[in-house]
């Protein structure tokens, strides 16, 4: 059996209308937020599902308290939440994954200002049981907000007026599960690993016109190859980071990690694991330190020291691996030199970043697909039947609350302000005090 890809997961169900997310926070009003309070992309502006101030988040819900409002989203999507000017925007599919779609929620009153088809298409694309037509998180960005849906196609719309801009479709690649990696930005670029089946490379796309401004295939490909079709896919989403005074995008692959330049595509280093595909995962970085997971099946925690990195650092920058209840769909997160992470099985652990020693493990829950948030020195972890327990983020194991909405968690949460914008299977939530 083959993975599904989960982001966004990336990076992957219920149903109902009520509330969701945020990093770089100003002061909120009960009524409206302002462009400085923005969740713009999968994870966060920085890609690590952190929020630094947000003294007032939520501790404890239900469909009864705390609910500002819900809002039952259209279709189905496992797409997570952004938000930028008072206004959430999220993917769906309609039309068993035919209809293709964007929405914008108003984060004030929950009301949907615009459902909007980017693609129909004749046929829907194979997708796994657990995946949906509509699981890659988009991103917002000047004034629009970019849609990925995978082989079938990314576009750009206006984020206003929700008039679609562009629309792209020669990006081809046979997922076999369905589409899972989001998008990243650099600079005017959009960053699209393309790991299927069939293609191995990464692109970058202009974010005016859609247009492809380069294009890097995998240095693995040859031995790639070698291998069953199905062992050479992944759905990564690019994380970039400053290292050494240069932006670098980091991007697990099939049996590969790459550091590229995003501004060129050209690639700077790569880590090599085998076997390890289908990748769903981002790394995780305290600009220091990089933490992967392997990939699917028996996936194993990797930690690399980036100081220095080129070429083949496999063994040359391997700090430690641990093998057991590493995560194959949630990505890491790094908190004061601990590592923390849950498994699909809902297994979390506390590792200790310098060594890789288990300081905590505990059972969180049954089925994880979403990232942990970290806030406020806590971490909430939402799993797959809705229950999202709140736990200390240290060293010593130590539940805060536990709560539950009625559907299940396939979305990361984001924040916005003191607000948490939450996506169940069926709905989005305003959390908020």
């Amino acid at each position: 059996m083959t993975p599904v890809p989960f982001s966004s997961l990336s990076p992957y169900f219920c149903v109902s209308v009520r509330p969701l997310a945020g990093l770089f926070v100003a002061a909120l009003s009960l009524s409206s937020v302002g462009a400085a309070d923005a969740w713009p992309r999968f994870l966060g502006a920085t890609q690590n599902n952190k929020v630094e101030n947000a003294p007032k988040l939520p501790l404890s819900w239900d469909p009864a308290t705390n609910v500002r409002w819900r809002t039952e989203i259209p279709g189905e999507g496992w797409s997570s939440p952004v938000v930028a000017d008072g206004r959430i925007w999220l993917t769906t599919a309609t039309e068993e994954g035919l209809s293709l779609r964007a929405v914008a929620v108003d984060f004030a009153s929950g009301k949907i200002l615009h459902d909007v088809e980017v693609f129909h298409l004749e046929a829907a694309p194979a997708k796994h049981r657990r995946n949906s037509y509509a699981s890659p998180t988009g991103l917002l960005s000047g004034g629009r907000f970019f849609v990925h849906f995978g082989t079938s196609g990314t576009a750009a719309l206006d984020a206003k007026t929700g008039a679609v801009l562009w629309r792209q479709k020669t990006l081809k690649v046979d997922h076999q599960n369905g589409a899972g990696g989001s998008l990243t930005e650099f600079g005017e670029t959009l960053l699209i690993p393309c790991d299927g089946m069939d293609v191995q490379h990464e692109v970058a796309l202009s974010k005016a016109t859609g247009e492809v401004v380069w294009d890097s295939p995998r240095s693995a490909k040859d031995f790639l190859e070698t291998l069953a079709p199905d062992r050479r896919k992944a759905y990564g989403t690019p994380l970039v980071v400053e290292l050494g005074g240069q932006p670098v995008s980091i991007t697990t692959a099939s049996n590969r990690v790459y550091g590229l330049d995003p501004a060129t595509g050209k690639e700077r280093w790569f880590v090599n694991y085998s076997p390890g595909f289908s990748n769903v995962p981002l790394p995780a970085t305290d600009g220091k330190t990089m933490v992967l997971s392997t990939g699917f099946m028996k996936p194993e925690i990797w930690a690399l020291k980036l100081e220095g990195a080129r070429g083949d650092i496999t063994e040359s920058h391997l700090l430690w691996k641990q093998k057991t209840a590493a995560p194959d769909q949630t990505t890491p997160v790094i908190v004061n030199n601990l590592v923390f992470t849950v498994s699909s099985g809902g297994i979390a652990s506390c590792l200790d970043l310098s060594t890789g020693d288990v300081l905590w493990r505990e059972r969180m829950g049954s089925d994880f697909a979403a990232t942990p948030l970290v806030a406020n020195g806590l971490l909430y972890f939402s799993d797959c039947s809705g229950l999202t327990t709140v736990v200390k983020a240290q060293s010593t194991f130590e539940v805060v609350s536990k709560n539950t909405l009625p559907e299940g968690f396939m979305a990361s949460p984001a924040v916005v302000g003191n607000a948490l914008v939450l996506r169940t299977k069926g709905a989005l939530y305003r959390v908020e005090q």
